[in-house]
């Protein structure tokens, strides 16, 4: 094997670390955006009156600003961290969807939504895109890097 630019060996290792690039792209800026419109859905829904609903209200805006806090980490976090900071942002994505359908099921603090309400089913999508993203990459990454040291 031979170490030219242009052959094979080479050219893969190249093509290789493009798509991690890429993919490491991919993921910041999707699980950001997933990160964000989750955010986002429950400001609108707290400032379109849910800020009133005891229990429900103050967890709404708590996950705002730990939706935009973990959007912004996505994005400045050093690739290496990437996947310890993908995990839990995945997680904060499982327990927003998973409050959700409890309160569509058997409630939620004494709350119970509808399917029918504003919102619930792209929320369903967002959080569960979200999830799927964040966590599947934080999983791949560090079941590779557990892999090579051993």
């Amino acid at each position: 094997m031979t170490t030219e630019r242009g052959t094979p060996a080479v050219v893969d290792r190249d093509d290789a670390a493009t798509t991690q690039r890429t993919l490491t792209l991919s993921v910041r800026v999707v699980g950001a955006a997933m990160l964000v419109a989750t955010g986002w859905i429950h400001l609108d829904l707290w400032l379109d009156g849910y800020r009133a609903i005891p229990w429900i209200g103050p967890l709404f805006l708590a996950n705002v600003v730990l939706a935009g806090l973990a959007a912004v980490a996505m994005l400045v976090t050093p690739t290496r961290w990437l996947p310890w900071v993908a995990l839990p942002a995945g997680l904060l994505e499982l327990g927003t969807l998973g409050a959700l359908v409890l309160s569509l099921t058997v409630g939620l603090f004494g709350f119970v939504e509808s399917l029918r309400a504003t919102l619930v089913v792209p929320t369903i999508l967002v959080e569960s895109v979200g999830f799927l993203v964040l966590a599947g990459y934080a999983v791949v990454v560090l079941s590779r890097q557990r892999r090579r040291r051993a």
